[in-house]
């Protein structure tokens, strides 16, 4: 089973993978959307995003979503903005919308979270529920803003799967919002959840504020993002404690659905890391200068992820590994393997070794676990200690 950094967001955008035969509505929307990306002014801006948001709004409505793959899989890669003019208006017209004179918009609470157990999701409870709309009203929404959550812990493996599904989602929280109650989320229409060390649960709701009106505590003239993070990790920090016994945790900003995935990929990449090296030191007993990383590119047809090797350093033995997946607009001229190290070096991992083979991705046979680099340039699987086995996860290598 894969390692939890290699599960992303739903909704990252990804790389086309083939060609799909125009439709004329597929057509339509390239037209638009090179239209936009060669507009030169806020009015003629205005002319294409109108036409484009028709057209896009009727296809989520009829779950088209073939017709908007193939034009972004026909735009991926165009030299002009067409690509990202039609990805970012996509994503907006999905999570967000005007309805009678009230502004919509879905967002998403993420938690960074790591335990040597399960990591929970699924269902919340009243209680809970209401403590944490409490406190994001308190210290993240503005004041004139409606608020409806679904009473769900989603996991990664849980969210929407599709610009429809997410459209559909927000039509759904957008009801509850406008009325000012929670949306039941039933925990047996949803997919399973994987046990890992590392992952990232997620609360979501729709806001509904004043037409143009602010929705975050940041738009107003008194707020700041800073305070605003600083007082939801501690309030609401507290108010989802009881979601996640057994789990260390680090709430990040609420905010619109998309960036909020994309935001969280990226921070969780880091936060796997120190997860990492806090588990292997509390459960073998260590400090951080008695293990050795391994930092290694592994290909498919193209670079697609860096892999960290645990080792410890009085055996050489591979005991951990990390999976540090490539992002929206990275490639192999990134400086990745820098910034893995640097966080390795500021948890205090002291012996950082980069390899610059080109290794191939591999898992292991039996348990469909990532293999991890050693010092030699091999890919091997990480096993912990047998004195440690009975006590740790078994996805946890």
């Amino acid at each position: 089973m894969p390692d939890p950094e290699t599960i992303t967001a739903a909704m990252k955008r990804l790389r086309p993978s083939r060609r799909a035969k125009l439709t004329p509505d597929t057509e339509q929307l390239i037209r638009l959307s090179t239209g936009l990306a060669q507009s030169n002014s806020r009015l003629e801006d205005s002319f294409w995003e109108t036409r484009l948001s028709a057209l896009i709004d009727r296809l989520l409505k009829d779950r088209d979503e073939a017709a908007l793959t193939a034009a972004l899989d026909q735009l991926y890669g165009s030299q002009d903005r067409a690509y990202d003019a039609l990805a970012d208006l996509t994503e907006a017209r999905s999570e967000s919308r005007p309805d009678n004179e009230q502004d919509l918009l879905l967002f998403i609470a993420p938690v960074l979270a790591w335990s040597r157990f399960a990591i929970p999701s699924g269902s919340v409870n009243a209680a809970v529920l209401a403590n944490a709309r409490v406190q994001l009203q308190a210290h993240v929404l503005a004041r004139d803003v409606r608020l409806g959550l679904a009473d769900f812990l989603y996991s990664p493996d849980q969210l929407p799967q599709s610009y429809s599904d997410t459209a559909a989602l927000t039509e759904k929280l957008a009801k509850a919002a406008l009325h000012g109650r929670d949306l039941h989320i039933d925990p047996g229409q949803m997919a399973e959840t994987a046990s890992f060390l590392s992952d990232t649960r997620y609360l979501i709701g729709v806001l509904a504020a004043p037409s143009g009106g602010a929705l975050f505590r940041w738009q107003e003239e008194d707020g700041e993002r800073e305070t605003a993070l600083r007082e939801w990790r501690a309030q609401g920090g507290e108010a989802l404690r009881p979601l996640l016994p057994g789990c260390a945790s680090e709430l990040l900003l609420p905010q619109s659905y998309h960036a909020g995935c994309r935001e969280s990929d990226h921070l969780s990449r880091p936060y796997s890391l120190r997860a990492s090296v806090a588990f292997l030191c509390t459960t073998l007993n260590l400090t951080p200068t008695a293990l050795t990383t391994v930092i290694a590119p592994y290909y498919d047809r193209q670079l697609e992820e860096y892999r960290i090797g645990f080792l410890l350093n009085a055996s050489g033995e591979m005991v951990h590994g990390a999976v540090w997946p490539l992002l929206d607009g990275e490639d192999e001229s990134s400086e990745i393997a820098g910034q893995i190290e640097a966080v390795l070096r500021e948890i205090g991992v002291a012996d950082v070794t980069i390899l610059d083979h080109r290794l191939p991705i591999e898992y292991c046979d039996d348990c469909g676990a990532p293999l991890y680099p050693n010092p030699e340039g091999e890919s091997v699987h990480a096993e912990m200690p047998e004195e440690q086995e009975t006590s740790v996860s078994r996805h946890l290598h």
